[in-house]
Formats: structure tokens, sequence, C-alpha cells
């Protein structure tokens, strides 16, 4: 049975067929047989002419004989039609049984779950024939739009989280300004009033910049391209000369072939990350590229005094600023995070044993 659960349907079909007619046949041969025997116990009649030449009238049947004959001859016609009919009938019924009464059952009841909106079940695998595919491709849909509504809702709340931070972060330019303006219209403004103003409008100026950036971000299409290791390590020279000019700089990367990625995307990572570590770095800033289990792995290493427990612990999030610098509104590593997830990867952050910080950027690239 579970041989004829694994078949293809024409097969497993043809097979249930050539059974069923089999067995109707072989039934129908049995029938004949037995009404033949009781044909042959009942007297035929008839004339029967002797080797002298004379005859003798045979015995016939009586009409009681007469009629059951009459119902044998009936039923005999009967059966050579009826039974091999009967026998593609069964074989339709046990192929419904055998190979579609699961996989349309499971199927069914996976789409009522789908369309009141739950996502939290699994297909199970029933078979491997053409209905088995059906429901794990079904299965592999399902997880498809699992994991695209996880995305959806981490989206919102990651918009949440940077409009409430956005809103957060104004709130005290906003009340600076509006003291300075009411100061200036009772006549006692001091000598920085609108230095002040100049400075908070600057500043809020900026946060409206860093918002509109992390908006554009999201947008960017994702387009993959093959790229080669050494264009890559050429980048990466490139970039760490740029922005870490003054330190001892080490970047490692394998050095053939070609890896498929949105090359846009990684060197927006790339510059955000070396960009914080060569802030926070005293001497030391080392980029390592490498390939792992369908993934490509840019960590950033710095010799600093490391992330704080809260960043490590919640992760990178909108205007989270380590300093109090006005310059900095603490969003590289968010933006990286961002993109990360838009190449369908993330971003981990560590403090080594040995010190410093250390952002590994994952891109899947399988």
């Amino acid at each position: 049975m579970e041989r004829l659960k694994n078949m293809d349907l024409k097969k497993a079909f043809f097979v249930l067929s050539v059974c069923c007619i089999m067995v109707s046949l072989l039934i129908l041969l049995l029938l004949l047989v037995f009404c033949g025997n009781i044909r042959d116990s009942y007297p035929a009649g008839g004339i029967e002419i002797r080797s002298d030449g004379t005859t003798i009238i045979l015995e016939g049947p009586t009409k009681d004989q007469q009629r059951i004959l009459e119902i044998i001859d009936v039923l005999q016609l009967l059966a050579c039609i009826l039974l091999p009919v009967g026998g593609l009938g069964a074989a339709g019924v046990l192929f419904y049984h055998i190979k579609l009464k699961m996989p349309i059952a499971v199927l069914q009841k996976g789409t009522e779950r789908i369309l009141n909106h739950d996502l939290d079940f699994s297909v199970p695998e029933v078979s491997k024939d053409e209905l088995g595919q059906i429901c794990r491709g079904f299965e592999t849909m399902r997880a498809e739009l699992l994991k695209a509504n996880q995305e959806l809702w981490e989206q919102a709340e990651e918009r949440k989280r940077l409009n409430a931070a956005f809103s957060h972060d104004l709130r005290n330019p906003v009340t600076v300004l509006k003291g300075t303006i009411k100061l200036i219209r009772q006549g006692k403004e001091d000598g920085q009033a609108f230095e002040r103003l100049e400075d908070y409008v600057l500043r809020i100026e900026n946060y409206v910049e860093a918002m509109g950036g992390i908006q554009r971000l999201e947008q960017l299409p994702f387009q993959e391209r093959e790229c080669a290791y050494s264009q890559l390590h050429a980048e990466l020279l490139d970039t760490v000369k740029f922005l870490a000019p003054a330190m001892e700089t080490s970047v490692i990367v394998p050095e053939t072939g070609h890896v498929k990625l949105d090359h846009g995307i990684f060197l927006n990572v790339a510059e955000n990350l070396i960009r914080n570590g060569a802030r926070f770095a005293q001497n030391n800033l080392s980029v390592y590229l490498e390939a792992r289990e369908g993934c490509l792995l840019l960590t950033v290493a710095d010799d600093g005094p490391g992330y704080p427990e809260k960043l490590l612990r919640d992760g990178p999030r909108p205007f989270g600023k380590m300093s109090e610098e006005t310059e900095h509104f603490g969003m590289g590593l968010y933006s990286a995070r961002i993109l990360c997830l838009k190449h369908r990867g993330s971003l981990e952050l560590k403090n080594p044993a040995g010190g410093g910080a250390s952002a590994t950027a994952i891109f899947r690239i399988n």
C-alpha cells in the first residue's frame, strides 16, 4: 500500500484498474462455471438417436427449471456487462481513497486557514507523487507568506520605533526654540539667542535629513549582480583609507572567485560600519570578508571601548546616540541593519573577549 501511495498518479490508476478488472474477470469466470454446473444438473430435453436407429425422447426441464435457466441466462449476460464496469468503478473508488482523499483534505484545510489569516501551521508531506509535490509547494508558499508577513510586521514596528524616536528627539529642540522666541518677543533675549536659534534649526534640519535618508534606504530596489572578490577588496581598501587614514588597518578578502549580491547595499553597509568603527577605534581597524553557508559575512573590528550593553542587548535603534555629539544621531548602525534586512540578512554586534568592538553584516547570497 505504501508503495502504491508513492507511485505517480497515472501509474497508480493503471495498476488499480488492471487489478480490479482482473478480479472482476475472475469473479465472472467463477460465476459462469457455477451457472454452467447448475445448467448441467438440469435435464436438457431433446431427442437421442441410438446406433440401431431408434430414437428416444429425452426428459425436458420442468417449468420451474426452465424459469431458473432463463434467470441464469439473464444473470450471465448482466454479469458480462456489469462486472468489468464495476471493476473500473472500484478502481476509481480505491484511487480516490488511496491517492486523492488525504492530499485534497490537507490542501482544503490549509486553504481555509490561510483565508482566515492563520499561517501558524505546516502542511504534512502526504506522498511523493504529483499531489505530494503540490503539498510541498503549498507548504513552501505558506512559509514564504509567513516570512513576508513577519517582515512586514517588523518593518511596521521599525517604522513605529523610528517615528517615536524622531518625535522624542525633536521635543527638546522645539522646546528650546519656543522658549527663545518667547524671550525675543519679551525683549529679554541674551547675546546668544540668535546663535541658539541657528544651531537648533540646523539640528532639526539634520534630523529631518536623517529621517529622509532612512526612508530612501527602505525604498531602494534590490538588484543582485556578480562581483569579483578582487573588486570588493579594492573598494574596501579605498573606503578604509578614506575614513580611517591615520590608523593601522587591514582588509582580508578571499583572493579569487565571484559572489552575487546587491553591490550598492554592500558598499553602503561597509561604509557605515567602517565609519562607525573609525570613530571609536584607538589605533587599529580590521575588515574581514568571507563566504559561509550561503551567506557573505562582512566584519569590521576595532580596538575601541566596545559597544554599550544596552546596544548589544536591544540592537541598533533609530537616533540611538552613544555620545552627546550633536552631529551624530546614531543612525549608522541602524541604517546598516535596515540594509542587511533588505538583503535577507542581519547585523550582529559583539564585544570580543580581547577588547574592542566587532560588527558583522550578514548578506544572504544563495
